[in-house]
């Protein structure tokens, strides 16, 4: 009989197993407290149950599946971790350490289907869906759970392809039976896949950002193969429709690219294009990859963008890159290299 995965159930569909199981309802309780608040596995060391119900669940259930396979520090303190997968494929998170937080970047598939030309994990391909367990399973196993204060959907995948099992796990994370999290604690990214971004804003308060690269259409379509089934224009559309001046905030991620989409009119297009919009734009160094056209800006330049920005009244930051030495950076990662 194959073994049932309780990390990720709903209350409401723990307690239906439960009971098909005979044991008492109050059980659901308890192993919500042991899993999300106590972060406890494994059923014989959740005390306050019965012997009887523990062996009946260590017969029957899991709630947990198993640690990294392997594990690369940066010079910089960033880790990256390697998983294995249930159906046998591999994934990648990064925890970036920083003095007054720690960030767990995490991924909601195998591979993914968008392509983007700039994209490690695009050339990959796609490969599998994550269930909300292997997507919680990245930020319960790692030995620093217990300091992240951040979490971001911006490793490997398209969240909104996987978006049943993407809010199934934020569920987990900010319910008041799960960990009990802010939303503003966790960012969901994405390149602007539109059903499932209209359903992510009726359905979750996280943070969202959009993976924006540059205000052209023409451009963005010749990098991101997505452009041409959900134009970026659709979706600023729907986000000006949506109340961001209260807690949930709205950022647009721009790798810039070494004079493609780095200079004063490139500044001007995104100025136009997020007009009136509560957001702020977050510019990231690429970070090179093979066999692309695509190379890194100088600082003077990326700076000047920055300031360009800013003085027109666009709220805008450089992202400190991060982990580049292990490939564990913005667009890098693949498996390939662990």
């Amino acid at each position: 009989m194959e073994k049932v995965q309780l990390v990720g159930k709903h209350p409401e569909e723990l307690k239906q197993w439960v009971l098909e199981q005979g044991l008492p309802a109050y059980t659901v309780r308890q192993l919500l407290d042991w899993m999300y608040r106590k972060r406890v596995f494994r059923f014989e060391e959740m005390t306050n149950l019965a012997k009887a119900t523990r062996t009946l669940l260590s017969e029957r259930a899991e709630a947990f599946h198993e640690a990294p396979a392997h594990a690369e520090k940066s010079a910089d303190g960033t880790v990256k971790y390697l998983f294995r997968t249930l159906d046998g494929s591999f994934i990648e998170s990064v925890y970036i350490p920083e003095p007054d937080r720690g960030t767990l970047c995490v991924s909601s598939q195998a591979g993914c289907k968008m392509g983007c030309a700039f994209c490690m994990t695009g050339r990959m391909g796609f490969k599998s869906n994550l269930t909300a367990f292997e997507i919680l399973n990245q930020i319960f196993s790692i030995p620093e759970t217990g300091d992240l204060t951040n979490i971001v959907f911006m490793g490997m995948g398209e969240p909104m392809d996987n978006l049943d099992e993407v809010l199934r796990a934020l569920d987990c994370l900010t319910a008041s039976w799960g960990l009990g999290w802010s939303p503003k604690r966790i960012t969901v990214s994405t390149i602007g896949v539109l059903p499932g971004l209209n359903r992510f804003l009726q359905e979750s308060h996280c943070h969202l950002a959009i993976s924006l690269h540059t205000a052209l259409p023409d451009q963005r379509a010749a990098w991101m193969p997505s452009q041409k089934a959900w134009p970026l224009s659709d979706s600023i559309e729907l986000l000006r429709t949506v109340d961001f001046s209260g807690q949930r905030r709205l950022s647009f991620e721009y790798i810039v690219f070494c004079g493609l989409n780095d200079d004063k009119a490139h500044a001007d297009h995104l100025l136009r294009l997020l007009d009136g919009l509560e957001c702020r734009v977050n510019l990231i160094r690429f970070h090179t990859i093979p066999d692309t056209p695509f190379k890194r800006p100088d600082e003077t330049t990326l700076q000047y963008f920055a300031d360009y920005l800013n003085k027109k009244g666009l709220k805008t930051t450089i992202r400190k890159s991060r982990g580049e030495d292990i490939k564990a950076a913005c667009g890098l990662l693949s498996t390939s290299g662990m």
